[in-house]
């Protein structure tokens, strides 16, 4: 197959007008020749990747249902997503692992692919839970983790956890081998987050938000983020991040920043009552709240995300980054995020609006 005429997002050399090649893995980009889909007009970029993402359609990964992984698949790749970490909430063990054996048993779809799992909880901490259920809180506990990723089939790719937490130093370094561990929902101080990232940390969960707000004389765990070099990520929705705040944590974590949706069920549905992890939420004007009146997490896609960082004033090359080849790198996803050669042909056509035109899946179009 071939993709004709389009400004090509190629590896080191950003946008360039070429064809491409592929079968399902990209194999070459320059003239082609003859024939193919014409993408004159548009940008042909990598398939978004989105590592931090609980559902939508009013679906849920949490719930455990390995019937919905079909809906949810489509769904990403209708927004420009070819590969997700299903993201599950902070439940009780037999809930958690219900949901770990629904991902393992969906299979594949054709549609975007579902490449691990994210445990945002419930390793977290009690004050900063933000809208996870605190019923369901657990203390950091390498041994329970280690059955949900034989639950899942092997497949959880990164796990939150607050550092200050009883239990997290053992926990890290004996996790870090298995997946990615991410610093979030957490009071930890700028000691405390620099110890975790020296026990095998690497990754901050979405930055700003369920985590102490950076002071010139506590840095906390976005100065420990920085210093340590972990990969972050950011809900770019201007909601939970004001956009100024977004140009500056592109600007302070350049080549290390993954956009993300943290949708919920509600993305993709009307303003109205749903549920996440057990508690209620209500969607309304495109902010998720509880009951109380804490925000949620978001109801749009990395697709979203990416459009809205670029009217934020974020380069559309580093934006694209950033739904793309950062966040493979921090889910350790090395057959996805780039059109180089031998990866995945995972790939999604936008217009000039940056709106999804079409999308490729392991080299089969799936979006028209």
């Amino acid at each position: 197959m071939v993709i004709k005429n389009g400004r090509v997002f190629l590896p080191g050399k950003g946008f360039t007008d070429c064809d491409l090649g592929f079968g399902e893995l990209i194999e070459a980009s320059g003239s082609l020749g003859d024939g193919g889909y014409d993408a004159s007009g548009c940008y042909v970029v990598p398939g978004y990747v989105d590592i931090h993402t609980h559902g939508a359609m009013n679906l849920d990964f949490s719930d455990g249902d390995a019937a919905a992984m079909p809906v949810l698949a489509d769904y990403y790749a209708r927004n420009g997503v070819t590969s997700f970490l299903a993201t599950t909430m902070t439940l009780k063990e037999p809930e958690l692992t219900r949901a770990m054996h629904a991902v393992r048993d969906a299979g594949g779809t054709g549609a975007a692919r579902c490449a691990g799992v994210h445990l945002e909880g419930p390793f977290l901490s009690y004050n900063k839970r933000g809208a996870q259920n605190p019923d369901n809180l657990h203390a950091p506990d390498a041994d329970m983790l280690e059955r949900l990723n034989t639950a899942s089939g092997g497949a959880v790719r990164m796990v939150t956890v607050a550092p200050e937490v009883e239990g997290a130093e053992e926990f890290i370094p004996r996790t870090a081998g298995i997946c990615t561990v991410s610093v979030g929902h957490t009071e930890a101080d700028y000691d405390t987050a620099m110890r975790a990232y020296s026990l095998g940390a690497g990754h901050a969960t979405h930055l700003f938000n369920a985590m102490p707000p950076i002071h010139h004389r506590k840095p906390g765990v976005i100065g420990a983020a920085f210093d340590s070099g972990a990969s972050t990520e950011i809900i770019c929705d201007g909601l939970h991040v004001h956009p100024s705040a977004v140009r500056m944590a592109f600007a302070l974590f350049a080549g290390r920043l993954s956009l993300i949706s943290d949708s919920l069920r509600c993305a993709g549905m009307p303003d109205g009552e749903y549920e996440l992890g057990g508690l209620p939420i209500r969607l309304s004007g495109g902010v998720a709240r509880l009951l109380d009146g804490t925000i949620a997490g978001s109801c749009i896609s990395v697709g979203e995300a990416v459009r809205r960082a670029v009217s934020f004033g974020i380069p559309l090359e580093t934006a694209i980054e950033a739904a793309t080849i950062v966040p493979a790198r921090a889910a350790k996803l090395d057959d996805c995020g780039s059109l180089a050669p031998g990866k995945r042909a995972d790939i999604t056509v936008l217009d000039d609006q940056l709106n999804v035109k079409a999308v490729f899946i392991a080299g089969r179009q799936y979006i028209m």
